[in-house]
């Protein structure tokens, strides 16, 4: 019986793994796929409060990881297959087998959208990527394209400039909605060229990518765009399909919470970027993770017939 089960490890759950931790939780965290999550993925994160000069996303994942072991938290290298929260207690299980906690946290996070033409599947590994940090290498001296206009597809173009010849940016709307420093940095990169108004409808090629079918929005012209890579920043799908039925999902799929974390289960809550549809910031899951975790004690006190301070306004 465990009193606090972490379903993910990227920035809410090891978060929230220090603040259990501290409080004598024991919790244990089930990495999932990627320990870090998506901020593992990210070459260098540089609005994480306490690093001016920025931090590689692998780095502050081992630094989360770190300082949630230091606090007594147990990292389970498994994967999440159902979970059962009509009871209580819960019942998770994982390839590992089945385990039941008196509270549970979901930190599962999102998964990349994927863009849905003829050639990305066929393609996918073979020139079609959602992550530049692990496959940007491969694209040394070579021409590319970022499908997106967020901070994620100007953030990771320009990671992928340190290799390729050329990075063409393909986006559908004229303007980016990337925050104001990256798009500065990208419009004073000589390596970066961007298509407006434009859309992917088919990703060329015969064993790899070749080039990208592309159509003007506005005119309804399409033409063809040799590149030897593509990646996808298009947005983000939320990782709930093991939720489904069990706790509330918002029209879009996230699980929905109130301001403390709570989902529609009492006992069950949710942290990060799985409940975050707005700012999907490292900073603020960590947020969330932490709220998460110091309501998960205050059930577990309340369970045990235990008086738990309530906070008052000003403190």
């Amino acid at each position: 019986m465990e009193n606090l089960v972490i379903i993910g490890s990227g920035p809410a759950g090891l978060t929230a793994g220090i603040y259990a931790g501290r409080a004598m939780l024991r919790p244990l965290i089930i990495a999932g796929q990627a320990m870090g999550g998506q901020a593992a993925s990210t070459d260098e994160i540089e609005n994480y409060p306490g690093f001016p000069e920025g931090i590689s996303g692998p780095e502050l994942a081992q630094l989360f990881q770190r300082q949630a072991e230091k606090f007594g938290a147990r990292i389970e290298y498994d994967i999440v297959t159902d979970v059962d929260f009509s009871n209580h207690p819960f019942t998770i299980t994982t390839y590992g087998g089945t385990i039941e906690a008196k509270t549970v946290i979901i930190s599962t996070g999102v998964a990349p959208r994927k863009l849905g033409v003829p050639g990305e599947k066929e393609f996918s590994g073979r020139g079609v990527s959602y992550c530049a940090t692990c496959d940007g290498f491969f694209y040394n001296g070579k021409e590319i394209a970022i499908v997106g206009g967020g901070d994620a597809a100007l953030e990771e173009g320009l990671f992928l400039t340190r290799f390729a010849t050329r990075v063409y940016l393909i986006h559908r709307r004229e303007r980016l909605r990337a925050h104001a420093a990256a798009q500065k940095r990208a419009r004073q990169n000589e390596k970066m060229n961007f298509i407006w108004n434009s859309v992917v409808t088919e990703i060329l090629g015969d064993e790899k990518v070749a080039g990208l079918k592309i159509q003007d929005v506005e005119t309804g012209e399409e033409s063809e765009l040799p590149v030897d890579g593509v990646f996808v920043y298009i947005g983000q799908i939320p990782k709930t399909g093991l939720f489904v039925g069990q706790v509330e999902l918002d029209e879009f799929g996230f699980v929905a919470t109130n301001r403390r974390m709570h989902t529609s289960v009492p006992g069950v809550y949710a942290a990060g970027d799985v409940q975050d549809r707005v700012l999907a910031q490292v900073v603020t899951a960590a947020g969330s993770g932490a709220i998460a975790a110091m309501e998960a004690e205050r059930f577990l006190a309340e369970l045990e017939g235990e008086a738990y301070p309530e906070r008052q306004l000003g403190q």
